[in-house]
């Protein structure tokens, strides 16, 4: 399994923006779909994004839909997901995640590889 290391956390106004980065290391980048998801405090974690291994494609929960952007860079082994007019409730530990020639799925359990997660704060 490739291994997955985020960056790019941390405290913003509401209305503001925030990159995060994961590099992945150890596997063939190129064929891993990759998700971002993310878990508030006593919450359940819940899908954010994602992006496919061919073509590109990319998926998106609504509740960051017209706000959030993933893009993949191959050659850099490196997924991003900017973030912009960044609300409160975005607030929450964020994790990069990835599946060999997989579908880009919603769901948590098809990822086979987790980053350690990176605090985003939002505050009001």
């Amino acid at each position: 399994q490739v291994q997955l290391v985020e960056s790019g956390g941390g405290l913003v106004q509401a209305g503001g923006s925030l990159r995060l980065s994961c590099v992945a290391s150890g596997g063939t980048f190129s064929i891993y779909t990759m998700g971002w998801f993310r878990q508030a405090p006593g919450k359940e974690r819940e899908f954010v994004a994602a992006i496919g291994w061919i073509g590109g494609s990319t998926y998106y929960a609504d509740s960051v839909k017209g706000r959030f952007t993933i893009s993949r860079d191959n050659a850099k082994n490196t997924v991003f997901l900017q973030m912009n007019s960044l609300k409160p409730e975005d607030t929450a530990v964020y994790y990069c995640a990835g599946q060999a020639r997989g579908f880009a799925t919603t769901w948590a359990g098809d990822y086979g590889s987790w980053g350690q997660g990176t605090q985003v704060t939002v505050s009001s």
